[in-house]
């Protein structure tokens, strides 16, 4: 869990100190402008950002009973960032899981993608599909409501 933390809070540092450097060379609005960017960056990259993961063996339980989707992701990642933004609210009915924390997701994500750890892979009924859109995301939530 720690992990995840590390780029937000390395962001929100690394803004301030630009900030104070822009602010101590007479241009308070840039530096203003500029945390404001860097504090953006932090929220989109931090864990609050994404509904609470949890284990592949877990999610895929939950998606043989309930139908949903599961999300294979990880921190960073700005395609994971980009999907889980364009679904809006519906992002909370998926089931998510981190890589980085999950073993067993990893591997999941290496066996659908010729070894590399490609994300956001989507599994629906057992098949995995690698950075899918998010329209075709969104149907197969509604199709298992």
């Amino acid at each position: 869990m720690m992990r995840a933390w590390i780029l937000p809070v390395l962001l929100v540092l690394s803004g301030s100190a630009v900030a104070a450097g822009q602010i101590a060379t007479g241009s308070p609005g840039t530096g203003a402008a500029l945390l404001l960017a860097f504090l953006a960056l932090a929220g989109v990259d931090s864990p609050l950002v994404f509904p609470r993961s949890i284990g592949a063996r877990e999610a895929e339980r939950r998606s043989a009973v309930d139908g949903r989707p599961v999300v294979l992701w990880r921190p960073g990642c700005k395609y994971c960032i980009r999907l889980r933004v364009r679904l809006g609210g519906s992002a909370r009915q998926l089931h998510w899981v981190d890589i980085w924390r999950d073993p067993e997701g990893a591997a999941q994500v290496r066996a659908a993608n010729d070894g590399n750890e490609t994300v956001p892979t989507v599994v629906v009924a057992g098949r995995p599909h690698t950075n899918p859109d998010v329209g075709w995301v969104r149907d197969r939530l509604s199709s298992s409501a």
